[in-house]
């Protein structure tokens, strides 16, 4: 072999080492997009969140999927507890809430959500709940804080609506339901 078979060799070697690793590179930065992808949508399932700067952020503070479906489901759980007691259409429209959350039957979370509705949570969850809202929304700007906010509350709001006014006649929330709305809306607000 002479001195250009040997140089040849090593250049070819050395091509593929380089080709090889940047191949390896390529299909890890594509295995993670598609990781992040996978993360995203889990995200979004769970939370009922589509802006996707906020679903890109949840995951940059390690907030997973489980974690936010709790965080959706707290404040539907206390507006139907506003007024001391759960009539059958608040039960079913939280439990509708949850579902189209993508919350199964048989999973950790429905059966959490099964005894909120069951008995009324302590009210330290819902301390829990604010503190942790408030935390995470020091990460985001006002427009991604407003967009989680009207994201979570609207649900709850929802389904403070569920049950209607007395008779069907004036508003829909209760006076209890309304003050809890709004004590939970406050977490949303910036520092």
């Amino acid at each position: 072999m002479g001195q250009d078979d040997f140089l040849e060799n090593r250049r070819r070697s050395l091509e593929e080492e380089f080709f090889h690793t940047e191949s390896q590179r390529q299909l890890e930065k594509l295995q993670a997009t598609h990781k992040l992808e996978l993360s995203k949508a889990a995200l979004e399932k769970a939370s009922g969140i589509t802006n996707q700067a906020i679903l890109e952020k949840l995951l940059e503070l390690d907030v997973h999927a489980e974690t936010v479906a709790a965080l959706a489901l707290v404040p539907l759980i206390h507006v139907v507890w506003a007024d001391g007691h759960l009539d059958d259409k608040e039960r079913e429209a939280v439990l509708s809430a949850a579902q189209s959350s993508g919350l199964m039957l048989g999973t950790v979370e429905y059966d959490l959500l099964e005894r909120w509705l069951l008995r009324r949570p302590d009210r330290n969850l819902l301390a829990a709940w604010q503190g942790y809202i408030e935390g995470l929304c020091e990460q985001f700007n006002e427009e991604e804080r407003d967009s989680l906010k009207t994201q979570w509350m609207g649900r709850a709001r929802a389904v403070a609506e569920a049950s209607g006014g007395i008779l069907g006649l004036g508003s829909k929330i209760s006076k209890q339901e309304a003050q809890v709305l709004e004590e939970m809306e406050r977490a949303f607000l910036s520092s």
